[in-house]
């Protein structure tokens, strides 16, 4: 049996390496157009970078607004995927907001296919479905 792989995750001013891993998901894998994925706000995001022992492998972008903080652009490298390395990001930025001053709950917008993946740690589906860049999502939120 072997070990899981481990990660490290960490805040980061990185952006173009968080935009590179982004574009190879998003814009390359998933076809969303370059201008729905760069929206100008990652230079008052705070970024979460993934690694294994090889380089960067995931990211997470934090947008905090008053109470709410904003979990969004979660991509994991396919060479990733399946690994837990998903949910130990969610868990990343979860933590990062509770540091966060006056923040209580967190919320998403979850690719339709993936609630359940986001049920399992905590969050709680609402409102109606919608399309973001194509793509039918849920708008998912959970205290913190």
């Amino acid at each position: 049996m072997t070990a899981a792989p481990s990660y490290r995750i960490e805040v980061s001013r990185d952006i173009a390496t968080c935009r590179a891993l982004r574009r190879e998901v998003f814009i390359e894998e998933q076809g969303v157009s370059e201008a729905d994925e760069v929206d100008g706000l990652d230079d008052s995001a705070i970024h979460l970078l993934a690694f294994d022992g090889q380089g960067p492998v995931g990211t997470a972008r934090l947008l905090v607004k008053g109470k709410v903080g904003k979990i969004g652009r979660v991509c994991v490298r396919a060479s990733a995927r399946g690994t837990g390395l998903g949910a130990a990001l969610i868990r990343a930025a979860l933590d990062e907001l509770r540091r966060q001053p006056g923040v209580a709950e967190a919320m998403l917008g979850s690719q339709s296919h993936a609630t359940g993946f986001y049920e399992k740690l905590g969050f709680v589906v609402e409102g109606e479905e919608f399309h973001d860049a194509g793509i039918p999502h849920r708008d998912m939120r959970r205290a913190i």
